[in-house]
């Protein structure tokens, strides 16, 4: 996408944290963006900050559920008529030993982590199509390294990675392009952090919605379909 003014982008989990920095990039490219959150309020505060009414739509809408996120999508389609980005970054954390790990915190990470990605792409390939776009999926390091604590999160995150590069494939003859962006420690509420000068050495989230930016001004012949992120230097313990 040589040129972003008026491209239209929906961010999933987009009132805080990474979600919530990509809008703020992608907005300073001139773009539309849509976001959702699961509660009026927090979207409403969310929109308000990131800037104009006009450029900004707030959609209240749970990913776990294909129906809620079918309607996102044609809110946004209603709205402005296209859709040419999609990112999939919703997510939640619950960490546990395998053997205290509750059945709740189980399905509430693969609904939401891994369900999640694919209805929302389900709900919004169509769109896709038609635009030639791009859809992106926000997975972790965690997809990739398992840990102590993590079989649920790790279940989920190992699950969208696959999920996403297997989506690459079968999305590429209709040149929509697919990637999976895996992020170590990032400076975000996640896991009830409160982001301060502690986590200056963390990748902000605005980092991501560069990188965002860089990947969508990618050659339309080139795709990073699957990119590790990673803090440049660890904290020092």
């Amino acid at each position: 996408m040589d040129n972003l003014q008026n491209k239209v982008a929906y961010i999933t989990g987009g009132t805080k944290g990474i979600g919530f920095g990509i809008a703020l990039k992608l907005l300073e490219q001139g773009m539309r963006v849509a976001i959702s959150g699961r509660t009026a309020d927090g979207v409403s505060a969310a929109a308000k900050q990131l800037g104009p009414s006009d450029r900004v739509l707030p959609i209240v809408s749970q990913v776990s559920d294909p129906d809620q996120e079918n309607k996102a999508v044609q809110q946004i389609l209603k709205r402005w008529g296209t859709l040419d980005v999609v990112i999939a970054n919703a997510g939640v954390g619950h960490f546990d030993a395998v053997d205290e790990l509750s059945v709740e915190s189980w399905r509430e990470m693969i609904d939401v982590n891994l369900s999640g990605v694919f209805f929302t792409l389900r709900a919004a390939v169509e769109a896709l199509k038609a635009s030639k776009g791009y859809y992106f999926t926000i997975a972790s390091l965690a997809g990739t390294n398992f840990f102590a604590r993590g079989a649920g999160y790790n279940a989920s995150k190992f699950g969208v990675v696959g999920f996403t590069q297997a989506a690459m494939l079968d999305l590429r003859p209709y040149d929509i392009k697919v990637t999976t962006i895996m992020p170590g420690s990032v400076a975000t509420h996640f896991n009830n952090n409160q982001p301060g000068e502690k986590d200056a050495w963390k990748i902000q989230p605005e980092d991501l919605g560069e990188l965002v930016v860089d990947l969508l001004k990618m050659p339309a012949r080139t795709l990073p379909s699957k990119v590790e992120v990673r803090p440049t230097r660890p904290d020092k313990k």
